[in-house]
């Protein structure tokens, strides 16, 4: 049976859906004003896994991801560059499908907008404002009354009075409690009107955390299985989204609370704002974008992912492996279930999607398969990694795959100089044979010969 770390309970369950067969899953997605740097590319591809494990597992998935496309970093962005907000994020969101398409990431099934919602977002204020958890402040800004929601806390662990404890004295005066979080920006003068709509409580826009409860209710209802995100969105988005969504509605929100652990460098969480991240674009100049997949999976979802280039060129160098292992057999990606590498296989992912483990069996098949040559093998490890999103390319197309910038040789290169080495190996000059296979594998490449001819890998 799958289990899952649930942030809420903070215990690993047994996980039930809410309705037998079918599993309704929201995923925070980007806040569109740059490229996507490997921390976004985290999250996109550890809830792709998920999503492919339930389908594998039988659940019928509807998997919603949300793009953040109002907000007041994309504002200024669009100011400084002299553009329109539409411009601006139809320009991130098709770089940001171009990111998550090269590292194997399967569409969601709903992609929602939040300038798209903005009607459900006024419902659901409205709905608060209803029930006493919403008031207009003296700057016209419509806020959530966080104490009067007695739950609130509840999946970050942090109670009112730590809050409290931990105030700035520059709060907003004009909220009636400094722990209260904005759900309608009144709008400002000089704004343009790209970000004002019209409401109840006057011309404004949305506040970031009403946009993911509006849009999660809207396409999954108003209860659901699976909310996932960020480790550093429990707090505070995900604690308002309990308390707006179970405010308005009165009934429990999520079931399964996900969360993924941060990328790190040098011990520091990657971001945007420290100036240490890397775009996923740049990190694919480098690195074929399924070593990068690879690299992501190898940890478990929940730990820290620690970047360097030495340990995506060891993940290169892991996958190369399996690759190797396939190469020579043509097989279909199916699955014998029963068998018991298969088994293994998934007891690994039902315990709470634990890759590590489930990619360790990857390479027992391999190294069996190795030994005994048995294609039944070859179809059971392409069709495991398949349901990882790996080994279903070619592997000859993989392993003479164009270096990264560090191997200096591309694979045009590399087909010259195994060309010289056939040349001076027919006029038995050997001595320029064996340099250039050494000048070859001091640059990492590994030539194998057969009676097919020389081929050659990236070792």
């Amino acid at each position: 049976m799958l289990k899952i770390y649930n942030s809420l309970a903070r215990a690993t369950q047994d996980f039930v859906s809410i309705e037998p067969g079918k599993v309704r899953l929201y995923v925070c997605g980007m806040t569109v004003y740059d490229l996507c740097h490997l921390g976004h590319g985290r999250v996109m591809v550890v809830f792709d896994m998920v999503t492919r494990w339930l389908r594998a597992s039988g659940y019928q998935v509807t998997y919603v991801r949300n793009i953040t496309d109002i907000d007041d970093k994309i504002i200024k962005r669009a100011a400084e560059n002299g553009e329109t907000i539409r411009v601006l994020t139809d320009r991130f969101i098709a770089a940001m499908h171009e990111d998550a398409d090269a590292l194997g990431v399967l569409r969601p099934d709903h992609e929602p907008r939040a300038t798209e919602f903005v009607p459900q977002m006024l419902d659901l204020i409205g709905k608060l404002e209803k029930n006493g958890y919403a008031y207009q402040a003296a700057n016209r800004d419509v806020c959530y009354s966080v104490r009067k929601f007695s739950g609130y806390g509840k999946l970050s662990g942090k109670s009112l009075e730590d809050l409290r404890a931990g105030e700035r004295v520059d709060v907003d005066a004009g909220k009636q409690d400094p722990l209260d979080f904005v759900l309608w920006k009144h709008a400002k003068t000089e704004e343009s009107a790209e970000v004002k709509w019209d409401s109840a409580w006057g011309t404004g826009r949305p506040g970031w955390h009403i946009e993911c409860s509006a849009m999660s209710s809207q396409l999954l209802g108003d209860h659901f299985d699976i909310h996932g995100g960020g480790q550093d969105l429990q707090f505070p988005h995900h604690e308002n989204e309990i308390a707006q969504s179970e405010g308005a509605h009165g009934k429990t929100f999520v079931n399964y609370w996900m969360h993924n652990g941060f990328v790190r460098v040098d011990d520091e969480k990657m971001s945007k704002s420290l100036g240490n991240f890397f775009t996923i674009r740049d990190i694919l100049k480098k690195f074929d974008p399924e070593v990068v997949r690879f690299f992501i999976l190898r940890a478990h979802y929940r730990s820290p992912l620690n970047y360097s280039d030495g340990h995506l060129d060891d993940a290169r160098a892991a996958l190369t492996r399996l690759y190797t292992a396939l190469k020579g057999f043509e097989v279909e990606a199916k699955v014998d279930w029963d068998e018991g590498y298969a088994c293994h296989f998934r007891e690994a992912m039902d315990d709470d999607f634990a890759t590590p483990e489930a990619l360790a069996v990857l390479f027992d098949i391999a190294a069996e398969l190795n030994r005994t040559k048995d294609a039944k093998l070859a179809t059971q490890l392409k069709g495991l990694a398949g349901v990882l999103g790996l080994l279903q390319r070619d592997p000859v197309e993989f392993l003479q795959a164009a270096p990264d910038a560090a191997d200096g040789l591309s694979a045009a290169e590399i087909d010259a100089k195994v060309g010289a080495r056939n040349t001076a190996k027919k006029v038995r000059n050997f001595a320029e044979s064996d340099r250039i296979r050494d000048e070859l594998k001091a640059a990492g490449i590994v030539l194998e010969d057969g009676p097919g001819g020389t081929t050659w890998r990236r070792g």
